[in-house]
């Protein structure tokens, strides 16, 4: 029996792609995950996640991370909801891994929907399988289940390597990129008062903290 976990780094930040992890292995030795030490991954340090990534790959039956680009987001955004978007995004995943059981981590309020979400996305690329598949969607699965926190660690470990990346590349440190970080809206700030409200491709466009930020130029 093949089980699989699925989470997401990256859903709320205003600069950089979000993440999708997932990471299957083998029921009977989904307890490695456990004596490895994974735990949600907001609660690791930084370098505690890298090596933990590691070894999740190492024992891991299979592994998937599904980067999507702040443009494709908001592209995405102007057909569908968030939680739409992490439903397909989810399926996508999924049909890397193609468990038999799929534990989520549930990114709309509603658990049980965005299960049947999933589901539905999944079913328009593999239909046979979205009609087999158990799929058990819950808030804070990271802490519950091991397979989930390790999807969670590499989602994390991989959308932190592209945020270091891409500061390297434009040679400047604009934080953790969430709208709460000092660092992050100093950094927008200074971008569209220079660019008279234009953004850089590593940014959100449809993010309200975008629009905020338009609106407290217009008033200066």
């Amino acid at each position: 029996m093949k089980i699989a976990g699925i989470d997401e780094a990256g859903k709320g930040p205003v600069i950089g792609p979000m993440c999708i992890g997932g990471v299957s292995i083998d029921e009977s030795k989904a307890h490695i995950l456990k004596v490895l030490g994974v735990a949600d991954s907001k609660k690791l340090a930084p370098k505690k996640r890298e090596q933990l990534a590691a070894q999740i790959k190492k024992y891991a039956d299979g592994f998937f991370v599904l980067e999507v680009s702040p443009s494709q987001i908001d592209e995405l955004r102007k057909i569908m909801t968030m939680n739409e978007i992490m439903a397909v995004c989810f399926a996508k995943v999924l049909e890397q891994l193609k468990p038999d059981i799929l534990y989520a981590d549930a990114a709309d309020v509603k658990a049980e929907r965005f299960a049947e979400n999933i589901r539905r996305q999944y079913a328009k690329i593999s239909p046979e399988h979205a009609k087999k598949i158990e799929i058990i969607s819950m808030h804070q699965a990271d802490a519950t289940y091991p397979v989930v926190s390790a999807a969670s660690i590499i989602a994390k470990v991989r959308r932190d390597e592209l945020i270091g990346e891409l500061k390297k590349e434009w040679g400047m440190d604009f934080g953790s990129g969430y709208p709460s970080d000092p660092k992050t809206k100093d950094f927008l700030l200074k971008w569209g008062k220079e660019h008279c409200g234009e953004f850089p491709g590593i940014v959100r466009h449809s993010w309200q903290t975008v629009e905020n930020i338009k609106q407290e130029l217009e008033k200066s």
